[in-house]
């Protein structure tokens, strides 16, 4: 099917491509239609054309490239396996982790400055702190670089037609253009205006949950010349109602970013407040941030939202499916929205091998295997928040990490943290969640039946070898108070 183009307003139009002579030149291929030009309407561009179709990437924004003022979310990314998997299959993974920086634990800040790290697995791995901009500009780059591929920026999607595949989009200067393709992909985000066709066909599931915490993004700028802090961690400072986090950039600044909830960043309202605030919670940032920034960057701009989506399906027919945040926008917490993002279009383009690129059989296929692992991850994103802001302050916490981490060692095909399933390998999301409530029940039930027999086994010992107790010099109630605090922590 040819896609065609059609400028109005004007006398000029444009033909991309003509029908040609079935008889005397083999069929063209398919003309896919990427709606969004973010990581993965990016990256998803690289993969079709990598097959052979025809690209056609369509982005509201100008071109990132060139802009002088990058309008969007600028909070930093966490590039981990399933994401450097997908780069890896485009040619593009060496060259962006060359540009991120590795971070091998969580550095937890306490409130009276004391660090402590927990590695996020085992000696050698670690995510990446990735830059969106500079990302997003690669992977525009890259997929320029097929000639099959082409990048229409300024160009806002008014309507579509699923059965039809033609679209119209609207300039900034009014005209118009309309679009016909085989295959339309909608990576527009988490306010899709493809995703809006679907909210009008029955049986099409959706929900959409604000979480009532926001988050601001703060810099903490170099000491001569050189990191505040040691770069090679993901900073936490947990405050159990909210925490605040800072990674590392290539230019030696960290991003800081608050998350806490609205009602809290409104009862600050004066620079005076904000300070007085830094050093009830944060008091080991305020040096490195600088008094003067916190006053001035606080009010720079309201805390932002954060929204979580679900929907079922992720197609229409053999003619839409729906990828990155418009099919699962999660919220920032496990580091996995652009890596599940990015992990769309590897499944996809495993489907489209065992189906031949047979669309209607592909779309419905990849809607049953993503959509279960999506509605995971959106999940433990939710759960994330609690661990990091609160859980990690609990000695119990701490204590079952090194359990999980020793049974790993000891036994790594049977025993797998959760957050290593997650993070360094393709596990299906759904999977990873259903083998750790079992591992965790498993884990659970050992710790109390050992917990159990060593109670048994010190009191037949203590019954047939009694002690004296005038001889002991213990302070039993100072023992449970002890005991009542680690069981609270």
């Amino acid at each position: 099917m040819p896609l065609q183009w059609a400028v109005r307003g004007s006398d000029h139009q444009r033909t991309l491509s003509t029908m040609e002579d079935s008889s005397s030149k083999p069929a063209k291929k398919k003309v896919v239609a990427v709606v969004g030009g973010g990581l993965v309407g990016a990256l998803n561009a690289c993969f079709f054309a990598k097959r052979g179709f025809d690209v056609e990437v369509f982005e509201t924004r100008e071109d990132i490239r060139t802009a002088k003022i990058v309008k969007g979310r600028s909070i930093n990314l966490a590039l981990s396996h399933r994401g450097r998997s997908a780069l890896k299959h485009v040619g593009m993974e060496e060259k962006i982790v060359s540009q991120g920086i590795p971070m091998h634990a969580r550095m937890i800040h306490s409130l009276t400055g004391k660090q402590s790290p927990i590695p996020y697995g085992k000696k050698g791995q670690y995510i990446l702190s990735v830059d969106r901009a500079n990302l997003n500009k690669e992977l525009l780059s890259a997929a320029e670089t097929y000639p099959n591929t082409k990048l229409n920026f300024d160009h806002k999607l008014q309507d579509w037609n699923a059965e039809t595949g033609i679209m119209t989009f609207v300039r900034s200067d009014g005209t118009k253009a309309n679009i016909e393709a085989d295959l339309i992909v909608g990576c527009d985000g988490a306010f899709s205006a493809i995703r809006k066709q679907f909210l009008r066909r029955s049986r099409f599931n959706y929900s959409q949950t604000y979480i009532p915490h926001g988050y601001m993004e703060l810099t903490m700028p170099p000491i001569n010349g050189e990191f505040a802090m040691k770069p090679n961690y993901l900073h936490i400072w947990p405050r159990n109602k909210f925490m605040m986090i800072a990674l590392p950039n290539l230019d030696k600044t960290f991003t800081c970013t608050l998350f806490m909830p609205f009602e809290e960043f409104e009862k600050i309202t004066t620079g005076d407040e904000v300070i007085t605030f830094f050093q009830t919670y944060f008091p080991d940032a305020i040096p490195l941030i600088g008094v003067d920034a916190l006053k001035r960057d606080y009010f720079r701009l309201p805390a932002q939202a954060m929204v979580s989506v679900k929907c079922s399906p992720y197609h229409i027919g053999d003619k839409c499916v729906l990828m990155g945040d418009a099919a699962h926008a999660v919220v920032p917490f496990y580091g996995q929205g652009m890596n599940a993002g990015f992990e769309d279009c590897i499944v996809f383009d495993e489907v489209m091998n065992q189906f031949n690129e047979d669309l209607s059989a592909v779309l419905p296929e990849y809607t049953r295997v993503r959509v279960p692992d999506d509605h995971a991850i959106a999940d433990l994103a939710m759960y994330n928040y609690v661990e990091m802001r609160a859980h990690v302050n609990s000695k119990w916490f701490l204590f079952r990490k090194h359990v999980d981490n020793i049974l790993h060692l000891l036994m790594p095909k049977t025993i797998i943290p959760l957050y290593t399933m997650v993070t360094f390998t393709r596990t299906r999301y759904h999977e990873a969640v259903k083998r750790w409530q079992w591992q965790d029940k498993m884990i659970n039930r050992s710790l109390l039946l050992c917990a159990t027999g060593a109670a048994f086994g010190g009191s037949y010992l203590l019954i047939k070898n009694p002690p004296d107790i005038s001889k002991l010099n213990i302070n039993i109630e100072k023992l449970w108070n002890r005991f009542l605090a680690f069981g609270t922590s």
